[in-house]
């Protein structure tokens, strides 16, 4: 598995590469044959509370997952995007054996 991480505008610390690494890391329970991650992590600057956007890729065989959800803070939008990746692993993996 290959993890790309992008900072845009800003430097992430390595307490929040751990922490989106450890939450992308769960998705491989669901589906073993992830290739890569590319994750992008962005300020909103239009919005005032909810800026922190955080983009994830995930290629698998055959195909490419994509989520970004915006929140208060970094580890938040993380946690939705690795819930809406994971409805998609699942749905991918159903109709891979239909």
């Amino acid at each position: 598995m290959n993890m790309k991480m992008q900072s845009v505008g800003f430097k992430a610390d390595s307490k929040l590469e751990d922490f989106i690494n450890q939450k992308l890391k769960k998705l491989e329970k669901l589906e073993s044959k992830i290739t890569t991650y590319d994750v992008k992590l962005n300020v909103d600057k239009a919005s005032n509370r909810e800026n922190k956007v955080v983009e994830v890729k995930v290629k698998v065989p055959g195909s490419e997952l994509f989520a970004k959800k915006q929140s208060k803070t970094f580890e938040e939008a993380t946690d939705m995007v690795a819930e809406a990746l994971r409805a998609q692993i699942i749905k991918y993996k159903e109709n891979k054996f239909k």
